[in-house]
């Protein structure tokens, strides 16, 4: 009786406890779902952002065929400069590909292409594809506010975030059965045919759940280090390392030529001794596959250039060279394996957050996980409005109901939290 009895008062704790981690994954999916849908949704839609903006601007190639005249960097800026009226600061980017153009970025949307050889102009980059996507990041990030209600939204983008990692989470804890049985399993791990209303979606949120949990771990908890500072700090801590003091990083992840600040504008007078600095990053790294600068060039100081050897998404193959303009000689080479153990971890999670470290299989499985998670918010609120407003049916309809599923709701370990 005695061994009955503990394991009843055992039962009883465990049931306390789910009870505790449901409420609590209920109210925060209540209060935050809307938000965290629109993140999600928004998210789906960036997942190629990238690819879907190469492939449009794809069309600007330079015709190689007998082309004998090496790369000429200052031409390239020339022309660039003569295009853009004369004086501008600028960003530009040599690819490895002979085929492919240079690519001159004018502030935040206009895009030049450039043949590398001769400096002729091939064509501009979409705006219209950049604006899309921007307004799309303007939604995931900041739901659309601009100005003083930036911060504002940003705030309610960030507490969303916080919100989902405990939504996952807490979720994984309620997700796991009572009883590891095959049928039990079943319910809540794999799709259901014939299935409707209240118990479609319990099955639908459980089985998207599951199998988008690991990646949305990943993608959420790296939002919530991007959306707060001590959150941003804790991964230094962790690591062992001081976080930087806030004036030495940006509050936002800040993508390849995206110049944020004010920058003085470049003139021919600055061109001068760009061939040797694009020679001497071509023999720093000779399997590079871009190699970018900003001009104007410093006026004192070495000039920096940034040399990838890999995928946008891959932090750990690209590297800053410094240069003197003067001699040629090279004053610092850093790649990500030279910072500290606190800035290498920041540096992937900004783009394990887009999938982007993991190239196109994981920008896919972060688009699944994102459409995956808008699921989850559509059946969790439904779940929740068919809870606190049940619909009202005669007894005799509602047995009836019951008796012709017998593989509803009613076998799943979580229907009890349910109904």
């Amino acid at each position: 009786m005695s061994d009955s009895a503990a394991q009843r008062r055992s039962e009883t704790r465990r049931s306390s406890f789910r009870s505790i981690f449901f409420w609590l994954h209920l109210c925060a999916g209540v209060a935050a779902g809307v938000v965290i849908f629109v993140m999600a949704v928004t998210g789906a839609l960036l997942a190629y952002e990238q690819r879907i903006v190469n492939a449009v601007d794809a069309r600007h190639r330079s015709d190689v065929a007998g082309a004998e005249s090496p790369r000429s960097l200052e031409t390239v800026a020339a022309s660039a400069l003569e295009i853009v009226g004369g004086e501008a600061a600028l960003d530009i980017e040599v690819k490895a590909d002979p085929a492919e153009p240079v690519t001159a970025r004018v502030g935040r949307e206009r895009v030049l292409f450039l043949d590398a050889r001769s400096g002729r102009m091939l064509g501009e980059g979409s705006q219209t594809i950049r604006q899309v996507f921007a307004a799309i990041t303007g939604i995931h990030r900041w739901l659309g506010a601009s100005g003083e209600h930036r911060q504002t939204a940003r705030a309610a983008t960030g507490a969303a975030n916080l919100a989902f990692l405990v939504l996952v989470l807490s979720g994984l804890y309620l997700w796991l059965p009572r009883r590891w049985t095959f049928r039990q399993v079943r319910n809540v791990a794999w799709f259901r045919r014939g299935l409707s209303g209240k118990a479609r979606d319990f099955n639908w949120h459980n089985t998207i759940g599951l199998w988008t949990a690991l990646p949305l771990v990943v993608i959420v908890a790296s939002g919530v280090v991007m959306s707060y500072r001590w959150a941003n700090d804790l991964v230094y801590r962790v690591s062992g390392d001081e976080p930087p003091a806030p004036r030495e990083r940006s509050r936002e992840p800040r993508a390849p030529g995206d110049r944020r600040g004010e920058h003085s504008e470049a003139t021919r007078a600055d061109l001068e001794g760009l061939d040797e600095l694009l020679a001497v990053a071509e023999r720093q790294v000779p399997a590079w596959q871009t190699i970018g600068l900003r001009l104007p060039l410093p006026a004192e100081g070495p000039v920096e250039l940034r040399i990838a050897w890999g995928p946008r998404g891959r932090p750990d193959q690209r590297g800053q060279l410094a240069v003197d303009r003067a001699s040629g000689a090279v004053t610092s080479w850093k790649t990500l394996s030279d910072e500290s153990t606190g800035r290498r971890a920041r540096s992937w999670l900004r783009w394990l957050h887009t999938g982007e470290a993991g190239g196109f299989l994981g920008e896919t499985l972060a688009g699944i996980a994102s459409a995956g998670a808008a699921v989850l918010v559509w059946t969790g609120l439904f779940l929740a409005w068919r809870r606190f407003f049940p619909r009202r049916r005669p007894r005799g309809a509602e047995a009836a109901k019951r008796a012709s599923e017998p593989a509803s709701i009613e076998s799943d370990p979580l229907s009890e939290l349910q109904d």
